[in-house]
């Protein structure tokens, strides 16, 4: 099985987007956590990694969250609302907030209770962050993006600022590392639960798991091989890289 290992040499194993849309369906339903907690979880830990990337003066410095109408775009608007929270000059982007259903449009309800602003993603012209996150597209892309997500990644693309994506990177398939179409060139991504099997490629950038709440009998049930012990044992996040390779690849 394809896997990756921390810096101090821990094994961490690999899974497919099947697999984890599999591990998800299993907490959901069957065990728990609930989405909502996972999703606060990841919308923490990527803020969390966001204010690291800032630097000690991060507080007051723009941040533009982009955030598409799934699971992944509710773990950025999570996220948003936590950098707001802590004193970010947060930007929220969202694709189209009218398709928002579920815990992502609680999160964005929370969010509209923060000091942090809602943006139109078809004007963009006068944000100028210091960090962008994408939280676009996540491991369900299926073919190129299209329409506003395209958009909204060339904006992405072309904007003088680091990206933080979380999960995977927009427009890359998470089992295969392949790019149908436009996508986005990470500087950081934080990937949730475990890496995906996809995230060897040059656009993932530098590469944390997070940590969401899954215990290990989620994973049993799921038959899906569990996180080492001990890989969240510093912290919600910890930093890998690709096992075997010298260096990511396209």
């Amino acid at each position: 099985m394809d896997s990756f290992h921390t810096e101090g040499g821990l094994r961490v194993p690999a899974v497919t987007a099947q697999q984890m849309r599999e591990v998800d369906r299993v907490a959901v339903e069957e065990i728990g956590p609930n989405l909502h907690q996972m999703m606060e979880n990841a919308g923490r830990s990527l803020a969390s990694v966001c204010m690291t990337m800032l630097g000690e003066r991060w507080a007051g410095r723009p941040v533009a969250v982009v955030a598409g109408t799934g699971g992944n775009g509710g773990g950025g608007i999570c996220a948003a609302r936590h950098l707001a929270n802590h004193g970010a000059d947060v930007t929220l982007v969202v694709s189209d907030s009218r398709r928002l259903t579920g815990v992502p449009a609680q999160q964005l309800a929370v969010y509209r209770a923060t000091n942090g602003r809602i943006a139109d993603p078809r004007d963009l012209s006068s944000l100028q962050p210091a960090l962008t996150v994408d939280a676009l597209l996540g491991y369900s892309l299926e073919g190129a993006p299209r329409g506003m997500a395209d958009d909204l990644i060339g904006w992405m693309s072309n904007v003088a600022a680091p990206v933080v994506a979380l999960d995977v990177p927009s427009g890359i398939d998470a089992s295969t590392g392949h790019t149908p179409g436009s996508h986005i060139r990470a500087t950081t991504t934080v990937t949730l639960a475990l890496p995906k099997t996809g995230l060897h490629v040059d656009a993932v950038g530098e590469l944390w798991v997070a940590d969401i709440g899954i215990p290990r009998g989620v994973f049993e049930r799921a038959g899906t091989e569990c996180p080492p012990a001990g890989l969240f044992s510093q912290g919600y996040t910890v930093r890998v890289t690709r096992t075997g390779k010298d260096a990511p690849h396209e």
